[in-house]
């Protein structure tokens, strides 16, 4: 295999690249002003309809590193959205959870969010290509999974 990404692959990066940005930065956009959350509130939040999970949990779900996920959850229990506390069988562990503020936001931004990523990300996809691009992105995070 070469240094460079041959045609068909640099294209497919390209792709991808575009959509996932340009997506990221539409469901930031409609989310803010839709519900006042923000895509990274958004993405905290439905981790926690899991449950309280530690800060470190919720780094390795969303593969984001500790002290982002940590600055984003002192924001957001400024806004009410969740507590966050030392966990009872370690306190050096912070434990974050959802308040019920936080659920009734998740819960009120869903809907739009919801069609925001329909319309994006679905529309104009057969079932048939909805199922190969599934098995695709599926392939590609068979790879991630390692690290």
């Amino acid at each position: 295999m070469g240094e460079w990404l041959d045609a068909d692959q640099q294209r497919a990066w390209l792709a991808f690249m575009r959509v996932q940005q340009r997506i990221n930065f539409e469901a930031n956009r409609q989310l803010q002003t839709d519900s006042g959350l923000s895509l990274a509130d958004y993405d905290i939040l439905n981790v926690l309809v899991e449950g309280a999970m530690s800060i470190t949990v919720i780094a390795q779900i969303l593969g984001w590193e500790r002290s982002r996920v940590s600055h984003q959850t002192k924001r957001m229990a400024t806004r009410g959205l969740v507590r966050t506390g030392p966990d009872s069988d370690d306190r050096r562990v912070t434990v974050v959870e959802m308040t019920e503020a936080g659920r009734q936001a998740n819960r009120d931004a869903a809907p739009g969010h919801v069609a925001l990523v329909r319309r994006l990300f679905f529309d104009g996809l057969t079932p048939e290509a909805v199922r190969q691009l599934t098995a695709a992105l599926e392939a590609v995070h068979k790879n991630l999974e390692p690290l």
